[in-house]
């Protein structure tokens, strides 16, 4: 069973329900166990071209047989079946859940990159992430200085408890 963290974020609709929906699919998945869930945190949203609602964020430590492609396939699967329509880049969306990291695995392609490219430059991935990794290395993956320089600003404590 390999170690994965998973980021998940919502700004559609109940917005904490589909992040529950989302953990509770999650948790669902064969050969998967949902071994910690880091507090909610809410963000604007950026590098969007239109009006849209605040995101709701959290990280989620899993343990899985299932290998990364796999995985990926699933968490589209959970997207999909929870009515995520993918109108644009950067759409609003009822859920969006993002591979962040895999133990022992790094993969560059077109359609799945591990260690996620752009975690050290998401506040709103490292401060979820720190709750689940308080001493700022997850599954190998040191972010101690990314976190120092990315810091909190615009990033709010939304929630402990999913």
């Amino acid at each position: 069973m390999a170690e994965v963290v998973l980021a998940l974020g919502s700004n559609l609709l109940d917005r904490e329900k589909n992040l529950k929906t989302a953990i509770e699919f999650l948790s669902r998945l064969p050969n998967t166990t949902v071994e910690g869930v880091s507090s909610i945190y809410a963000t604007k949203p950026f590098l969007v071209p239109d009006e849209q609602n605040d995101y709701l964020n959290c990280c989620a430590k899993i343990k899985t047989g299932l290998s990364a492609e796999t995985l990926l396939g699933c968490c589209l699967g959970i997207e999909s079946a929870m009515g995520r329509i993918r109108t644009y880049k950067n759409a609003a969306r009822i859920i969006d859940i993002d591979l962040l990291l895999y133990e022992g695995v790094t993969i560059n392609m077109d359609h799945l990159v591990l260690p996620h490219p752009r975690i050290k430059e998401r506040a709103f991935v490292m401060l979820p992430l720190s709750d689940l990794y308080p001493t700022k290395i997850a599954v190998g993956f040191d972010f101690t200085e990314e976190f120092k320089k990315v810091g909190t600003s615009g990033v709010l404590f939304y929630s402990a408890n999913l």
